[in-house]
C-alpha cells in the first residue's frame, strides 16, 4: 500500500476514534460494574434490542466459554431485558435511545466502551444471536486461544458467520428461555460460498449460505456479509469500521494466509432463525434502522410472508466444530 492510502487510513481511524468520543455522550449507565475488572479479564461487547429471551442462555454460553465481564448496549429495548441485565453480576449495561442507525449500526458506542476500558484486554464482540467456536473449544477456555495468540504474536482472529436454520417453517417451535438455539436451528449450509478480498482494507468479503440461496436468490450480491474479526487484543488506537467485517489498523484484518497455508479460524453460529424472526425482522424493517435502507430486512419480509423452509437437501446438520473443520468453514492452523 502507498503512502498516500497508508496516511489515509489513518486519518480515517483518527475520525472514527473522535466520532466514538463523541457519541458516548448518547450513552446512560445504568449498571456500571467496571471496577470489578481485573488484569487479564476477557470482556465481550454486544449491542442489543429487546433481546429478553435470549439472554439467559447467551450469558450462559459465554460464561462457560470463560468471558469475565459483559459490556451491553441496550437500544431502548421495552421486553424487560435491559432490567434483567441490570441484575446480572458481571454485566456493565448501558441504555440509549438514540438511533442505531446514526452510530454506525452500533459501532460508534462499542468503539467508545472499548476506548474506555478495553485496552490490553482480549474482547469478543458478537451479536446476541451469535455463538462463538474456536478449535478445540470443547475441551479448552477461550483463555487457551487467547494464551497462544498472545504466544504468537497475533492480534485478531477471525470467525465465518455460519447462518444455521431448522428443518420446516422457522416458527413450527417456539423458543423458549434459558434454551440452547442450535436444539432447534441446527441444520446449516456446507458451501455455496463466495470469496473476494476488498483491496482497501485487506479483509475478506464472505456471502453465501441460506440468505443468498433463498432471500437473495436473484441477486446474491446483496446478500450480508459472512466474514467477521470477533475477537481482538485491543488497543485504544483500534476502531471497528463496519460492525466487526473490518477494522483499522489495517493489519488487523490479514487474518488468512496469502500463500496457499492455513491460519487458525473460527465460526460464528448465527441463529437469527427462530421463531421470534418474523416479529423482530418486521419491527425492524419499520424502525428503518439498518444498513442500506433496511434492504436486508425487505427481504425478510417478503419472503418470511411465504413461510419459507430454509432447509434443502443439501442441508448438513451440525455436530461439533471438528466436522466444520473438516468442511473447511474454520481451521485450527498451527494450533495443536
Amino acid at each position: 500500500m502507498g503512502i498516500v492510502k497508508s496516511y489515509r487510513l489513518r486519518l480515517q481511524r483518527k475520525r472514527w476514534r473522535i466520532r466514538a468520543i463523541r457519541k458516548r455522550r448518547e450513552l446512560e449507565p445504568i449498571r456500571n460494574r467496571t471496577r470489578q475488572i481485573k488484569r487479564g479479564d476477557i470482556f465481550l461487547f454486544s449491542t442489543m434490542r429487546n433481546e429478553h429471551v435470549r439472554l439467559p442462555y447467551f450469558l450462559k454460553y459465554y460464561r462457560d466459554l470463560g468471558v469475565n465481564h459483559f459490556f451491553i448496549v441496550d437500544n431502548d429495548s421495552n421486553d424487560g431485558g435491559l432490567e434483567y441485565l441490570s441484575e446480572q453480576p458481571d454485566v456493565s449495561v448501558w441504555h440509549t435511545q438514540n438511533g442505531y442507525k446514526r452510530s454506525r449500526y452500533g459501532v460508534d458506542w462499542l468503539n467508545w466502551l472499548q476506548l474506555r476500558y478495553a485496552h490490553g484486554h482480549w474482547c469478543l464482540t458478537v451479536d446476541p444471536d451469535e455463538f462463538f467456536l474456536f478449535p478445540f473449544c470443547d475441551t479448552r477456555p477461550i483463555r487457551a486461544l487467547t494464551d497462544w495468540l498472545d504466544a504468537s504474536s497475533i492480534k485478531s482472529f477471525s470467525a465465518m458467520l455460519l447462518d444455521m436454520y431448522p428443518k420446516g417453517r422457522i416458527d413450527a417451535e417456539t423458543y423458549l428461555p434459558g434454551q440452547n438455539p442450535m436444539d432447534i436451528a441446527c441444520w446449516f449450509d456446507s458451501g455455496n460460498y463466495t470469496i473476494e478480498k476488498n483491496k482497501k482494507l485487506g479483509n475478506l468479503w464472505i456471502q453465501g449460505g441460506p440468505r443468498a440461496r433463498v432471500f437473495f436468490p436473484d441477486a446474491p450480491e446483496k446478500a450480508p456479509a459472512l466474514n467477521k474479526i470477533p475477537l481482538v487484543k485491543w488497543d485504544r488506537r483500534y476502531t471497528y469500521v463496519s460492525s466487526t467485517h473490518s477494522l483499522l489498523p489495517r493489519g488487523l484484518n490479514l487474518v488468512y494466509d496469502e500463500w496457499g497455508g492455513e491460519k487458525a479460524s473460527g465460526v460464528l453460529l448465527h441463529t437469527k432463525f427462530l421463531n421470534t424472526f418474523s416479529e423482530k425482522a418486521q419491527e425492524e424493517l419499520e424502525r428503518k434502522q439498518h444498513y442500506s435502507a433496511s434492504v436486508e430486512y425487505k427481504a425478510y419480509a417478503e419472503r418470511l410472508a411465504e413461510n419459507p423452509d430454509l432447509w434443502c437437501k443439501w442441508s448438513e446438520k451440525y455436530i461439533n466444530w471438528r466436522q466444520l473443520e473438516i468442511l473447511g468453514l474454520m481451521s485450527k492452523g498451527n494450533w495443536a
